[in-house]
């Protein structure tokens, strides 16, 4: 079988040791559509350093490694990477993400779930420098075609939305090349820039990536709810309910209260089409 569950979660933490600066934050901030307009003061905290809050969710791309893509590597998992689809995506920060930063990553198989037509990898990163732990990453990954082998089907990551008009609605555009320079971060699968990968996994063309609609989505509401301050967001997950194409406009829906966030993302010009749903900020 390409997935030996057994082994894949009894084997070792994967390390290694990660930087970043300055120039590694801005990067992943323009990659999220940052920076329009240019000098709007909102926005140079995200684009100029002298003034530079730093995003959770840029912990998803720190050290610029091969992120969820380095899944096919691990023991015990023998997968096509055109197989492979990012299904749900959390992270949670012990305090903020210094500006420039020194640490050591590890990676496990939390978990693999048998959901019948697809098999589900729970990957888990935890950094931690000098200071203590930094954040924790738990990334789901649908491997199409390698269900059905008896595991455990696990939890589902959705959940209900309020039954009220959302507080905030507020739309993002995807700009053309979006996918192409978010990918600079160090997510190189090609489903994102390669018109003939994407149609062998199924799409009419490359897709933005998820975890960019991810970051596009936190963004909005620290600038929407909590006035920029990225400081005060603890934790921050998703689940991937459908894709976004550069070009396209996403509409966000942000209902708030009780510390937190619920968040939907669809894409306006494919009729509402779901991007993200299940969508939560917790933040202080």
């Amino acid at each position: 079988m390409p997935i030996d569950a057994v082994k894949a979660v009894a084997a070792e933490p994967r390390t290694a040791e990660i930087q970043w600066d300055h120039k590694d934050v801005q990067l992943y901030h323009l990659g999220l559509g940052a920076g329009i307009p240019a000098t709007d003061p909102a926005e140079l905290r995200y684009t100029l350093e002298s003034r530079l809050h730093v995003l959770p969710t840029f912990a998803t791309v720190a050290g610029t490694g091969k992120g969820v893509t380095s899944v096919v590597s691990l023991p015990g998992i023998d997968i096509e990477l055109a197989s492979l689809l990012h299904g749900a995506q959390s992270v949670r920060v012990h305090r903020p993400i210094p500006v420039k930063g020194r640490a050591v990553q590890s990676a496990t198989v939390a978990a693999v779930y048998d959901k019948d037509t697809a098999a589900v990898i729970v990957l888990r990163t935890e950094a931690a420098d000098d200071d203590g732990p930094l954040w924790t990453n738990e990334a789901q990954l649908f491997v199409r075609g390698e269900g059905g082998f008896g595991g455990e089907r696990g939890p589902s990551a959705k959940f209900a939305l309020p039954a009220v008009v959302p507080h905030h609605t507020v739309e993002r555009h995807v700009r053309e090349d979006q996918a192409l320079l978010y990918r600079l971060s160090g997510d190189w699968n090609p489903l994102h820039a390669d018109p003939g990968f994407a149609a062998r996994a199924g799409f009419d063309r490359p897709i933005l990536h998820g975890l960019c609609t991810y970051g596009m989505t936190v963004k909005a509401v620290a600038d929407t709810v909590l006035g920029g301050d990225v400081s005060r967001i603890r934790a921050c997950g998703t689940r991937f309910a459908g894709v976004a194409f550069p070009g396209e406009t996403l509409r966000i829906r942000i209902w708030t209260g009780g510390g937190g966030a619920r968040v939907t993302v669809s894409a306006v010009e494919r009729d509402g089409a779901p991007v993200l749903d299940s969508t939560l900020v917790e933040y202080s």
